[in-house]
């Protein structure tokens, strides 16, 4: 048998409200483990929508999303958050960092949900946020420069070892320099942990870092009639 995949979607359909037409509708994707993928659409095309489906934040109407072997709608309350907080690492546009918590702390937080002995969350943080380029470990959010917020989002991101990343328009509030410096970041970070990555942007400049592409028109269009 070959590998788990990190990542199945199959029939996925999701309407705002009975009877309007889907915001989302994907009939078949598969991300292996390791793999990177862009996905693109224009604004309110429905991208963040897709990955607060597949991070299993929102309810789907109809389909199923499979996440390291797992069915995430079958999990419900409590148990969907652990394993999402284990097996789903997410990268927001605006960072979503914990304000009022150092660095550190914002990672210790995401490491809550993972194997790691409680006694080693501060260490394995430490080393993590040193390697990705974060030597101010024990400043707030809002004391770091927007680059090294993102580069603490990052390693809050991968530090489960999770089996997916999802990155919701990473580098739209950055200049051209500092999008290609923090793509170039989270690209390696999740190749290092061995987590797939799936990116939904409208920037196309980002097309040339990803060998797998698709619209979600193209999703959509691979929905049964």
């Amino acid at each position: 048998m070959g590998e788990t995949p990190a990542l199945r979607i199959d029939g996925l359909r999701f309407a705002y409200r009975a009877g309007e037409p889907a915001v989302v509708e994907v009939g078949s994707l598969a991300l292996a483990r390791g793999e990177q993928m862009l996905l693109t659409g224009g604004s309110g095309r429905g991208k963040s929508t897709l990955l607060m489906l597949i991070a299993g934040l929102m309810e789907p109407d109809a389909g199923h999303v499979v996440v390291d072997g797992q069915v995430v709608h079958a999990l419900h309350g409590a148990k969907r958050d652990l394993f999402r907080g284990r097996a789903i690492g997410m990268i927001f546009q605006t960072f979503n960092l914990l304000h009022g918590f150092s660095a550190l702390e914002n990672v210790m937080a995401a490491l809550m949900f993972s194997p790691v002995p409680k006694r080693e969350h501060r260490e394995r943080a430490g080393e993590l946020l040193k390697r990705l380029g974060v030597e101010r470990v024990h400043a707030k959010p809002e004391e770091l420069s927007v680059g090294q917020q993102q580069r603490v989002a990052v390693a809050r991101a991968v530090a489960c070892g999770p089996a997916l990343v999802l990155a919701d328009e990473p580098t739209a509030s950055l200049d051209p320099e500092n999008a290609a410096n923090a793509m170039d970041l989270i690209q390696t970070a999740c190749r290092d942990a061995g987590a797939a990555l799936l990116c939904v942007s409208h920037d196309p400049s980002m097309a040339e870092r990803f060998e797998r592409r698709a619209s979600l028109d193209e999703l959509s269009s691979a929905v049964p009639a």
